[in-house]
């Protein structure tokens, strides 16, 4: 269960589901027909020494029919698409919040003179940063990693890292909204609309509100004979308390926002989405994925 101030390394807590993350990148990098490459996954995944994923990796079988990975494979393509698409409109400096393992400022093709900001807790890009520079691995932008929690005043931080405010900017939170407490959440829209100068893009993927993670948590072990995550129960991680509508608040706020589900990502990528049954297809539509740009000062 989380409790206020909870701090963690690669492989506990949220640490442990962002190396599942690199884990299922890594999966999906090995299919013919894959969406997305990321060689740098490996690599995370294999330094980190965690049973379970490092089984994933020798033997992907293991995983049985669980639709995870391919799903994983939709949202990657979809957030790295949102950053090529920002930095094709111009947009020069990229914030990605609760970074984890994602070696987007290694793998994508960012312009010349692009910055990418990676925030997230501060073991979990010590033990990046140390992998990365065993392999000799140069990032194809300028990247700065800013270790600080979401739950504190990481504004500040990104202000000391060299974030221009007066600069568009392209933002991610990707895998992330669910594990902030409801005025963490809140408060984390609040501030990227303050640091955002118009022209700015977001990215986010989410439940819609009022998803229950018991209900999760249920249909999860009725319909995976092994959990994608292990012995970990990723529920136990979530906060299901009130917090604003991101689609809603954008809006609302001077935002462009447009929808997709990933039955529709999954279509617009060739790829039919696997056969699920209702009640699991039911959950799995209620994910959102949003993307936006601030056209309000």
């Amino acid at each position: 269960m989380r409790t206020d101030g909870d701090s963690w390394d690669i492989v506990s807590s949220v640490g442990l589901t962002a190396l599942g993350v690199a884990t299922f990148r890594a999966l999906e990098t090995g299919r013919p027909d894959a969406l997305i490459r990321d060689d740098y996954a490996p690599w995370f995944v294999e330094a980190a020494g965690e049973p379970h994923f490092t089984g994933l990796l020798a033997d992907p079988s293991s995983l049985g029919d669980t639709p995870f990975s391919g799903f994983m494979g939709f949202r990657t393509r979809f957030f790295d698409e949102f950053f090529l698409t920002a930095a094709a409109d111009g947009v020069s400096q990229a914030v990605i919040l609760a970074a984890g393992l994602d070696a987007r400022a290694y793998r994508l093709d960012w312009p010349a003179g692009t910055t990418v900001f990676e925030v997230d807790q501060p073991k979990v890009l010590e033990f990046k940063g140390e992998v990365l520079s065993e392999h000799g691995a140069r990032p194809k932008a300028d990247r700065r990693a800013v270790p600080v929690d979401l739950r504190d005043d990481w504004p500040a931080a990104l202000d000391a890292a060299g974030l221009d405010r007066g600069k568009p900017t392209a933002w991610s939170a990707e895998g992330l909204l669910a594990y902030l407490p409801g005025a963490a959440h809140d408060a984390l829209f609040e501030r990227i609309d303050e640091l955002s100068s118009p022209g700015s893009h977001i990215a986010v993927d989410n439940f819609a509100p009022g998803t229950d993670a018991k209900r999760f948590d249920e249909i999860r072990k009725k319909y995976f004979d092994k959990d994608p995550f292990g012995d970990l129960d990723i529920t136990q991680l979530f906060y299901g308390d009130e917090r604003a509508d991101p689609e809603h608040w954008l809006t609302e706020h001077g935002w462009s926002v447009r929808s997709y589900s990933p039955f529709a990502l999954a279509e617009s990528y060739g790829r039919p989405a696997p056969e699920l049954p209702e009640e699991l297809a039911d959950l799995a539509d209620r994910a959102t994925y949003l993307t936006a740009v601030k056209t309000g000062g």
